[in-house]
């Protein structure tokens, strides 16, 4: 190919992008270097003027600001609930569906259809079997345990917006894990029953190793929602009771929305909750990866 040629080319796949990648820099890319710029001073979102003051906004949220660390201790233990619980309970229906001969489409529907939902709808429809539904329950076939203060109590609060988070997000992550347990060569479980092999060995020493690079992507997905977090726990919770329940997100858009709008304060917090996400997803994809080649 000439010179001419690949110009050409590459002007034609510039063109192509150039729409795309042009909403991307002014909506996601500009903002972002925004925000930056933003922590670094102590707009208030409303004035025109602002003050230069550094790192104080990030000395303040890290040191000065009880509220904050708790948000983070609390989306830290949610997050590790979340990637544990939401890719196990994925990776089981999965496997289960898998086995199912004329009603896989019909499960997979069920099991997806509370992710086309959204979480505020979700969390609304929860509400209501928190405190009329399970309390109804309770009365009439003596599960008592079902009775319980499930959104003004902390810790039944915390498992609250588990069970809502899981209803919305397992069925997505369900569909990723089937698509890769359909693309296991057949030949190999073939062979494996041939040479005796159990359902439980067929799956832990065949299907899960092929599936590595689906379980890679499941874990991304999920600590990435799980550390942004936010509709779950305002329609369920709203971070209470008191602030029990709330996440780095509801703190963030308290501060910069409810409170003395401190938006430059607000989006130095923005910025920990990115550089916490990359390092954790960093180190989460550099660790998966490595396992992926050694399985």
């Amino acid at each position: 190919m000439s010179t001419v040629a690949k110009r050409r080319k590459i002007i034609s796949l510039l063109a192509f992008v150039f729409p795309a990648l042009s909403f991307y820099v002014v909506f996601t890319i500009a903002p972002a270097f925004g925000g930056v710029m933003f922590s670094l001073t102590d707009w208030n979102g409303l004035n025109p003027t602002y003050r230069w003051v550094g790192l104080s906004n990030y000395r303040e949220a890290l040191v000065e600001d009880p509220y904050f660390v708790a948000a983070i201790l609390f989306t830290l233990k949610y997050v590790v609930c979340m990637v544990v619980l939401q890719n196990g309970i994925a990776l089981t229906l999965a496997l289960l569906v898998e086995t199912r001969r004329r009603s896989k489409a019909l499960f997979r529907t069920i099991f997806f259809t509370p992710n086309m939902l959204s979480l505020i709808i979700g969390g609304f429809m929860w509400v209501f079997i928190f405190t009329k539904v399970l309390p109804s329950i309770a009365e009439g076939t003596g599960l008592t345990w079902l009775d319980q203060s499930w959104i003004g109590e902390p810790k039944f609060s915390f498992i609250a917006i588990l069970l809502l988070s899981l209803w919305g997000g397992v069925g997505y992550l369900m569909v990723i894990y089937i698509a890769a347990l359909q693309n296991v060569s057949g030949s190999l479980i073939e062979a494996a029953a041939i040479d005796g092999a159990s359902g439980w060995q067929m799956t832990r020493y065949i299907r899960l190793p092929m599936i590595y690079p689906a379980m890679t992507i499941g874990v991304f997905l999920t600590l990435g929602s799980s550390f942004k977090v936010y509709d779950a726990v305002y329609a369920l919770t709203g971070g209470g009771p008191g602030r029990s329940t709330q996440v780095i997100a509801l703190n963030i858009a308290e501060e910069a929305f409810s409170f003395n709008h401190r938006y430059g304060y607000a989006s130095a917090k923005a910025i920990l909750l990115f550089l916490m996400v990359m390092i954790v997803t960093l180190i989460q994809l550099a660790v998966m990866k490595r396992r992926e080649v050694e399985a």
